[in-house]
């Protein structure tokens, strides 16, 4: 499988320069077919045999840059997808310009969570998607009534609250690593709340044993969890109702924080206060990877029973990556 990206540039409406551009890189299955667009510009046609391509957008976790999930993106690709990460940099606090993945604070407060989706770059970046689906080496190829959230962190988090047809109704499913909806006692909640989720579409939330950053940040949320993958669970069995046998937990023995992002930058973020992942990486990686691509295989629009059933069977049978597997 060929797999080539793209680059784009879109302006978030509302924001004042210089902070209102968002930079896409576009990876797609690729067809190297000759000719001198390729040989000469590297402009490498789809592979249109595979089309039209569900779409899935990356969210990035605070001050982590969108290469970190290369990987992930090449593997969805590899898969028949096409992924898109982005890179923003915004001053999303007062006085904190900072490399984000677009964090609307007004609708995280209590009057208002819920009503609106937090991901403040998700309308510009499916703006940029039409427009790619209008021109250029994917025009027409792009199924945008198939668009899949997924992040990490922060960018988990944005992605897991946004994902509502009553807010985008192309978005079809949401996946996240490492994240939660713990409610921050600053914003004025109580401590310990963990706020609700939309709760309507596809979820996979994943986890790490060893997230020591979500285990040393819980004064953010006046409590101390007892476990590092304590408010992941309980986003899990709180924040969403069940019923639907569509919702997944996943908690994978040995991994931390850091373990979805590949190449490890200690240069920014907070990598300094995670806890050491006791299982390699990249192993890890091989099986998000997995685990990410067959759920958006069984819930990435439309009903596929024998998907569903592969993802059980993968992530449910015992295994020393797994710690805990669990479906509502």
């Amino acid at each position: 499988m060929t797999v080539r990206a793209l680059f784009r540039a879109a302006v978030v409406d509302g924001t004042p320069p210089p902070h209102n551009t968002l930079h896409l890189k576009v990876f797609y299955p690729a067809q190297l077919i000759g000719g001198d667009r390729e040989q000469n510009l590297g402009i490498v046609s789809a592979n249109a045999e595979q089309a039209p391509f569900p779409v899935v957008i990356l969210f990035n976790g605070i001050n982590c840059g969108p290469e970190l999930y290369q990987w992930l993106a090449i593997a969805l690709a590899e898969r028949g997808l096409v992924a898109v990460t982005f890179s923003w940099v915004a001053e999303n606090l007062p006085g904190m310009v900072a490399l984000t993945p677009g964090v609307d604070l007004a609708m995280l407060m209590p009057e208002r969570y819920g009503q609106g989706p937090t991901a403040s770059a998700l309308p510009a970046l499916l703006n940029e998607l039409e427009q790619l689906n209008n021109a250029g080496v994917l025009a027409g190829l792009l199924d945008l009534n198939r668009v899949i959230l997924g992040g990490h962190s922060a960018g988990g988090r944005v992605a897991i609250e946004s994902v509502s047809p009553a807010f985008f109704p192309s978005v079809c499913a949401a996946f996240a690593y490492g994240a939660h909806t713990a409610a921050v006692m600053q914003l004025g909640y109580p401590a310990g709340k963990i706020l609700p989720l939309p709760d309507q579409l596809p979820l996979l939330l994943m986890g790490g044993t060893q997230d020591g950053v979500i285990a040393n940040s819980c004064d953010r949320y006046g409590v101390t969890w007892e476990r590092a993958t304590t408010p992941v669970e309980r986003t899990f069995r709180e924040a969403i109702q069940g019923g639907r046998d569509d919702s997944y937990l996943l908690l994978l023995e040995g991994a931390n924080h850091f373990s979805f992002v590949d190449p490890f930058d200690a240069t920014t973020g907070r990598a300094f206060v995670d806890f050491p992942a006791t299982q390699p990486d990249a192993a890890l990686r091989e099986l998000m990877a997995e685990a990410i691509g067959l759920f958006v295989e069984a819930h990435g629009g439309g009903s596929h029973p024998e998907a569903r059933e592969a993802l059980v069977k993968r992530l449910g049978a015992p295994q020393p990556l797994i710690a805990h597997f669990e479906r509502r």
